[in-house]
């Protein structure tokens, strides 16, 4: 590919000052351990009851559409390295306000899965002690999470390398473990014991679709991480080995989940993870506190990685012109410290949440945060399909990471999307409604601060 690259980036080259310091690994692991967070382990218990054992099928649709994403942000992160990723993308490629909504969208709704990951942490420790009030557990893990984001990022990665590598080997223990107890008898497969394989009917899946995208939401914090990567290289080999691992640990964490256990002992308010419950169902009760450490680690780095992004794409922001120049700024260690610190107001949420509405407050965080993830997802995909137009037959073939289907595989991804969002209304309405409520807002802020940035 030529060095002229197909675009003019209004804010790429003002995102300077971030260390190139991570590794292939260390941006995969960033995005497994935001993804292998509680949209897996405590979400799957609020995708279960909507579509029992056919939830497997809501996976696999979510695994498909989740590929569409993967190869176009992988596509365009390799042109354009960049923190603010799909933002960026969509400035280039669209217009300043998709690039504007995308991002503060995408940004509120990672705070806000930070608060749920702080929630499904003090719900694991609750197991433990009982006595403790969640609102000290949720406190003190905050001040934890705060400390480790504000190392250098090359120390952030290797603490997110080994914080994602132990969950992921467990999960998939997990695997082998629930797959061997089905297989050699001792537990009887559930798949259409109890109502069949599609008990809610054969369009339930598509009813549960907006949490099993939830679960491979992090995949684009590959992309995010881009702007820190050592080379291109690296970035193609980070978002290829991001997918596979992720597409591997769900399919098998959740088809052995509803193999084992009932998909009608699944409680609808998610006061503990599916996972831990199996453990308890087989008579394992050791290898549950195993299984609710694993949980509570998982919500950990989850909360760790989406700090990460969300005070990058704070940083992206204020260095385009959208937020406080303040949030721009970095310190010593190269880490954005104002953006990090208004990044964890999720944590304050969480708080109030756990206070006012312990039981529900994990599936509303979940259901308010899908469509900003989901938002980001479609700016990206619409992005591509322009990214696609303006390159040569000549460029595409010296990307370093190619999608085969190009921009028909971006219009599947698009329109799939669409209709899991629309489907949440049958169910749920957080979603949509939050939905409409970003949209007005943010395009509300994007004309109030149009004016200063056109001045500046």
């Amino acid at each position: 590919m030529s060095r002229e690259r197909p675009g003019t980036p209004p804010s790429e080259a003002s995102e300077t000052g971030l260390k190139k310091q991570l590794s292939a690994g260390q941006m995969a692991m960033l995005g497994v351990g935001g993804s292998i967070g509680t949209g897996l382990l405590m979400g799957s218990g609020a995708a279960i009851p909507i579509a029992g054992p056919a939830v497997i099928v809501s996976f696999l649709l979510a695994a498909a559409i989740t590929w569409t994403v993967t190869m176009a942000l992988g596509e365009m992160a390799s042109v354009h390295p960049a923190a603010g990723s799909f933002g960026l993308y969509a400035e280039i490629y669209l217009n300043p306000w998709a690039g504007f909504i995308s991002r503060y969208g995408y940004w509120l709704a990672i705070a806000i899965a930070i608060g749920g990951e702080m929630v499904a942490a003090a719900l694991c420790m609750r197991v433990w002690l009982p006595q403790v009030p969640a609102l000290a557990w949720v406190a003190l893990f905050s001040l934890l999470l705060i400390g480790v984001n504000l190392r250098p990022v090359g120390d952030l990665g290797r603490f997110e390398y080994w914080f994602a590598m132990f969950k992921l080997v467990t999960i998939l223990a997990f695997v082998v473990v629930g797959a061997a107890l089905l297989g050699s008898g001792q537990v009887a497969p559930q798949y259409a014991a109890q109502g069949g394989f599609f008990p809610r009917g054969r369009l339930a899946p598509l009813l549960a679709m907006s949490f099993s995208l939830f679960t491979f939401a992090g995949i684009e914090m590959v992309a995010i991480s881009s702007g820190e990567a050592r080379g291109v290289r690296e970035i193609a080999r980070a978002v290829r080995l991001t997918f596979s691992l992720l597409a591997v640990v769900y399919l098998g964490a959740i088809a052995v989940l509803v193999g084992v256990m009932p998909w009608n002992r699944v409680a609808k308010e998610v006061s503990e993870s599916p996972f831990v419950t199996v453990f308890q169902h087989v008579g394992l009760p050791a290898a549950s506190h195993v299984m609710n450490f694993v949980v509570l680690s998982a919500a950990l780095s989850g909360a760790n990685a989406s700090l990460y992004v969300d005070s990058r794409m704070l940083f992206s922001l204020a260095r385009g012109g959208y937020a406080p120049a303040r949030f721009g700024r970095l310190n010593q260690a190269g880490s954005p410290l104002a953006a990090l610190l208004a990044s964890s107001f999720g944590v304050v949420l969480a708080l109030g949440m756990e206070k006012w509405a312990p039981q529900s407050a994990f599936v509303y965080l979940l259901g308010a945060a899908l469509f900003g993830a989901m938002l980001a997802w479609l700016v990206a995909l619409a992005a591509h399909l322009v990214f696609r137009r303006r390159l040569t037959a000549e460029q595409v073939a010296t990307l370093p990471l190619r999608s085969r289907g190009g921009a028909w595989l971006s219009a599947a991804g698009f329109a799939a999307i669409v209709v899991s969002l629309i489907a949440t209304w049958w169910y749920s309405r957080v979603t949509v409604v939050s939905g409409v409520l970003y949209l007005v807002i943010l395009s509300a802020a994007y004309l109030l601060t149009r004016p200063r940035r056109l001045r500046n």
